[in-house]
């Protein structure tokens, strides 16, 4: 009976271990995140800032842009802080870690299943853009002087920032591990700047009617998603997509960039 019962007793060993594991290069990646915060903060703040105060301040000031743009923009603003921190914290380390200095062997002789190495860079990345994405309201109220928030739908508003950021860091996952070392600042290039500007963060998506190609091009976007989710949160009076719809088309794009990073992290991890 001894001999039976043995390897029912293994498997919530492994499983701990792997928690202890898991938890314990999180929270070194955090650690360092925390001491070199104002670096952090200054890397991933300073564009956001100068889109909110060129695009909702200056322009508004100078009659170029129309009264209340600068509630529709500021949503938008934070969705791009958080997709785009959440992208460049996954896919940058990547990229160093499996070509210049091996730091990634190190994380997989820990006693962790090496899908779950992947998983907790996306929960670090995640985490960190979501840092990046609240920091962004103080600094929204800094520049525009208020801050449209709606209490009754933090729901949204927390929902979307952490599905924005999921989907950011499997997108980073499915860069850092698919790109060669030597093309990723060409890859960058090709990617950040279209993602920039087809995610609907400066114009609601239902404003496109006038330009259908463009509307169905912004949908391959996830951007546009959490753009759009973070108005349904923040200023519900602006026309947007349906916020159902857009968290649903969201948590797919989760799903399938983190599924191909992952795929793509095995294959390298292996190799």
């Amino acid at each position: 009976m001894a001999t039976v019962g043995a390897p029912s007793a293994a498997p919530p060993a492994v499983s701990q271990s792997a928690s202890r594991a898991f938890l314990a290069i999180l929270g070194r990646d955090l650690f360092v995140t925390g001491r070199e915060l104002p670096a952090f903060l200054a890397q991933v703040v300073v564009q956001p800032f100068f889109l909110v105060f060129v695009f909702g301040r200056l322009l508004a000031d100078l009659g170029f842009a129309a009264p209340g743009y600068a509630d529709l923009l500021l949503p938008g603003v934070i969705a791009l802080t958080v997709v785009l921190t959440a992208l460049q914290g996954t896919a940058l380390p990547l990229v160093i870690e499996f070509s210049f200095t091996k730091e990634i062997e190190d994380r997989l002789l820990a006693p962790l299943p090496v899908a779950m190495v992947a998983v907790e860079k996306m929960v670090f990345a995640a985490m960190r853009a979501l840092v990046a994405g609240a920091v962004m309201f103080p600094v929204g109220w800094l520049v525009l002087g208020h801050v449209s928030l709606r209490t009754d739908r933090l729901y949204l508003l927390v929902l979307f920032g952490v599905l924005g950021a999921l989907a950011g860091a499997g997108m980073g996952l499915t860069l850092g591990t698919l790109v060669q070392p030597n093309r990723i600042n060409i890859i960058f290039t090709l990617v950040l700047t279209p993602l920039l500007f087809t995610g609907c963060s400066q114009y609601p998506w239902p404003s496109l009617d006038r330009v259908p190609w463009f509307k169905i091009l912004t949908l391959a976007n996830p951007l546009t998603y959490v753009s759009e989710g973070l108005r349904s949160a923040m200023v519900p009076q602006v026309h947007h997509m349906p916020t159902a719809v857009a968290a649903g088309l969201l948590a797919v794009s989760v799903v399938v960039f983190a599924l191909t990073g992952m795929r793509g992290f095995m294959r390298r991890a292996i190799d």
